[in-house]
């Protein structure tokens, strides 16, 4: 009876917390971040148990104080709830249920298929009824057709969270930014991350001039995001900062670079790789395609 009552209080216990975990959207962070809240559920797990303790003790008070005759009409809900379920004949009424066949001397019992048997195989039909009306009569999607249809909506869903999402981009999917918020970060990331070798005014250094109209690897903020990521030329050029920085920094950083197209440096150095057009590139794509 103890462990019954201990079980119960367990698994409410458990259940509360899912509860408030999925309401509350916890993560193991917040519980690390958040002392208050481990305080909050640990309260909530002694009241949990405490009440539990005092709930098993009342009933086991009662069931000690129980009659035997109460005790025996407190168990009949069971005995009519199967009763209705399996519609079985009493042992003292077997006898009216007896079929004359006997194997080996064992006679056989005509009882009635359990109700609850009866309504699953009539719920049934009524289901293949349902179910045939809908995929073969009404040409219902099947499990190829709606899978197709998920993983398409899935894809249209996880480019839409991409274009907000700014730690998700990449260089393909990687869009210019103009708000000042993101330019002044760019700025920042450029302060401690590019002056050595492209000075304070990107006129360049060790690091080509960033604000011309050359470019070695390509212009544009697709092509500047994958060389800041990736890093320049092989043996010579600057180190990938994918590893430091990420993909949102990344295009504030390379967005930043870009606003500074058209100024003029104190000390420019000499114009490095080739002129970078964007609408050239779009009609040699074009020309690919």
């Amino acid at each position: 009876m103890k462990f019954k009552g201990y079980f119960r209080t367990v698994v409410f216990a458990i259940a509360v917390f899912a509860t408030l975990w999925y309401i509350l959207d916890l993560t193991m962070i917040d519980l690390v971040e958040q002392p208050l809240v481990v305080l909050g559920l640990a309260i909530l797990l002694i009241a949990i148990l405490f009440n539990g303790k005092i709930v098993n003790n009342l009933r086991e008070t009662r069931a000690n104080n129980l009659t035997n005759q109460e005790r025996n009409s407190k168990n009949n809900w069971y005995k009519s709830l199967m009763k209705i379920l399996t519609n079985s004949k009493p042992i003292e009424q077997e006898d009216d249920i007896l079929l004359e066949h006997a194997y080996d001397g064992i006679r056989e019992l005509d009882n009635d298929l359990p109700p609850w048997w009866i309504y699953s195989f009539y719920i049934s039909i009524v289901f293949a009824f349902g179910y045939l009306t809908y995929y073969h009569v009404m040409d219902g999607d099947d499990q190829t057709t709606e899978f197709n249809k998920e993983m398409a909506q899935a894809k249209i869903d996880v480019d839409e969270y991409k274009k907000t999402a700014k730690n998700l981009i990449d260089a393909t999917t990687v869009e210019l930014m103009t708000e000042e918020a993101d330019l002044a970060s760019g700025k920042t990331i450029f302060a401690e991350k590019c002056v050595a070798c492209h000075l304070a005014d990107a006129g360049g250094s060790i690091g080509p001039n960033l604000t011309d109209e050359y470019w070695i690897l390509g212009g544009g903020i697709k092509n500047v995001f994958n060389t800041v990521s990736e890093g320049g030329r092989d043996g010579k050029g600057m180190i990938p900062w994918k590893a430091e920085l990420k993909p949102g920094e990344i295009a504030q950083v390379s967005s930043y670079i870009l606003s500074l197209q058209g100024t003029t440096p104190a000390k420019p150095k000499a114009a490095e790789g080739d002129i970078w057009k964007a609408e050239e590139v779009e009609v040699i794509e074009n020309v690919e395609e």
